[in-house]
């Protein structure tokens, strides 16, 4: 029963924050928004409308003609903290049909598309035993098609964590062939094998467990206001921007900001990269450290 409780809490907390966005994102809202989005009767619609008002009665005017409830001029979100992220993931997830919520959260979605990266293919039930040995902290046998490999070998692996590199799933695990923690692509895993107990102890991942703060900063050769431009697209303070990674994906992290391994990012040209890193020295040297500790399969 305690836990009843707690579902109607939450989802009368859920439609008020649905309440919030609508108001924030489209100005208005009405009855039957709540009733399609949530499958709630006229009289819990009208009552979640009336919680609304009691927490925040300045934010809502109500519209006799059109039966509708609109933003006042004085309006602050109550529920929600407003975030370009939320708007747009509604749109993405449109695109991608992962829809989180029975009926998209927006009520009018302008025209938008996506750049859609080609699907990874990842067998389901490989996921699952790769997942489930992470868990129980089991060590598997693995068919990998490594590409410093002409053929697929089988491998003996203690996977300990998923990590995404942004366009692809890792199996992060300790290999026991070369006594070496490494990163198997999960789509490259063509057979899965002999699960036993870990029987040797496996000492921990020292570059997975160590984060490393990388400071990104504009193109030195940008002019002060295309500086200043690039400073608040990505929120920097003092034109810095501190990013706390783990060591393990330092290399994709950077691969994916356009930046070379070796840093030199000023050297291309600022109106095709425009961010560098700002503690090069660092870098390089964090660099280094992870690649003589982990090795990529």
């Amino acid at each position: 029963m305690p836990s009843k409780r707690k579902e109607q809490r939450w989802s009368v907390e859920k439609r008020l924050e649905f309440i919030d966005f609508r108001l924030f994102w489209e100005g208005q809202i009405n009855r039957s928004d709540i009733m399609e989005q949530f499958g709630v009767s006229v009289p819990q619609a009208s009552n979640d409308l009336s919680k609304y008002q009691e927490v925040a009665p300045k934010n809502l005017n109500y519209n006799h003609r059109v039966k509708k409830y609109f933003s006042s001029d004085s309006f602050k979100t109550a529920f929600i903290t407003p975030d370009a992220d939320s708007y747009f993931r509604q749109l993405r997830d449109d695109m991608l049909a992962l829809k989180s919520n029975p009926v998209p959260w927006l009520s009018y979605e302008p025209d938008h598309d996506i750049v859609q990266m080609p699907k990874r293919n990842i067998d389901p039930n490989i996921l699952r035993i790769v997942s489930d040995s992470i868990k129980e902290q089991t060590t598997l046998e693995i068919c990998y098609q490594s590409m410093s490999s002409e053929e697929p070998a089988w491998r003996t692996i203690s996977p300990h964590a998923f990590a995404f590199d942004g366009m692809r799933w890792h199996a992060r695990a300790f290999c026991h062939k070369g006594h070496i923690y490494k990163d198997f692509l999960l789509s490259r895993i063509q057979e899965t094998g002999k699960i036993v107990e870990r029987q040797e102890p496996v000492e921990p991942d020292e570059v997975w467990n160590t984060y490393f703060t990388l400071t990104l900063k504009p193109h030195p050769k940008l002019t002060d206001s295309q500086a200043k431009a690039v400073a608040i697209d990505y929120d920097m303070t003092d034109m810095h921007l501190n990013m706390n990674i783990r060591l393990a994906l330092l290399y994709y992290y950077l691969r994916r900001l356009g930046l070379h391994q070796d840093c030199d990012g000023e050297e291309l040209p600022s109106r095709e990269q425009h961010i560098v890193v700002a503690n090069k020295a660092a870098t390089r040297k964090a660099l280094d450290n992870a690649n003589q500790k982990k090795e990529a399969a």
